[in-house]
């Protein structure tokens, strides 16, 4: 699952970040509200650790404004112990309120805690079928694409070859097993047919298809999609 830890301490983004990638959670990092807000237009979120005193935009004023239309938690965390804080910060909508310093272990309970709400209550669905590589997104439910957030408009067979190469990045396939996955035949001579389409492809993702970033050719073996971390 993504958390999203937003604090202007870049030490304590860090430390934080720590604790939970032990723990099995991948972390995204922002330090003020409006580079969180930026985050969540592009990326699924599932938790939010939330400081309060921040430059730019504040804990308080992100808040509200991602519960105008999300519903994921928020755990609010501040240097600030007195009671009214910790009730505005709940009426903003927060779920949660932990002070600086804090105990790391106590961090992870309740990121655990609002997690299993959040996944026990139905506000989360896990989503399958949506594949991504750096800021390639392929949704097989919606079948769109997007490349920094932006749609792409690519023909059915253009889709299903991108679809096939981005569910395995990293991996390189033949022409010949590209056709078998993607026309569901046996293949005779496809070398033409799957060039063609891996060049329009090209066309529409990359900035300059003649060097790709994306869909890379592996000179006698055959293509792949190049696979980056989120």
């Amino acid at each position: 699952m993504n958390v999203l830890i937003c604090d202007d301490d870049k030490e304590i983004v860090e430390a934080i970040s720590i604790y939970l990638k032990n723990e099995g959670y991948n972390i995204l990092k922002s330090y003020n509200g409006l580079e969180a807000l930026k985050i969540l237009e592009n990326t699924e979120i599932h938790l939010i650790i939330m400081d309060i005193m921040m430059p730019q935009m504040d804990g308080m004023r992100a808040t509200n404004k991602i519960r105008e239309n999300k519903n994921i938690p928020v755990i609010m965390l501040s240097a600030k112990h007195e009671d009214i804080d910790k009730i505005m910060g709940l009426n903003m909508g927060a779920d949660d309120y932990i002070t600086k310093p804090f105990n790391p272990l106590e961090l992870i309970a309740r990121v655990k805690s609002q997690l299993r709400r959040y996944t026990t209550l139905g506000s989360f669905t896990p989503k399958t079928g949506i594949y991504k590589t750096g800021e390639l997104i392929v949704n097989d439910e919606s079948k769109e694409v997007t490349l920094d957030g932006e749609y792409v408009k690519l023909t059915p067979i253009e889709y299903k070859i991108l679809t096939f190469l981005t569910k395995n990045a990293g991996k390189v396939f033949s022409i010949d097993k590209i056709y078998e996955n993607v026309w569901d035949e046996p293949a005779y001579n496809p070398e033409n047919t799957v060039s063609v389409h891996i060049r329009r492809i090209r066309e529409k993702i990359e900035i300059n298809p003649k060097e790709p970033k994306y869909l890379k050719v592996v000179w006698g073996i055959g293509y792949k999609v190049e696979k980056y971390k989120e």
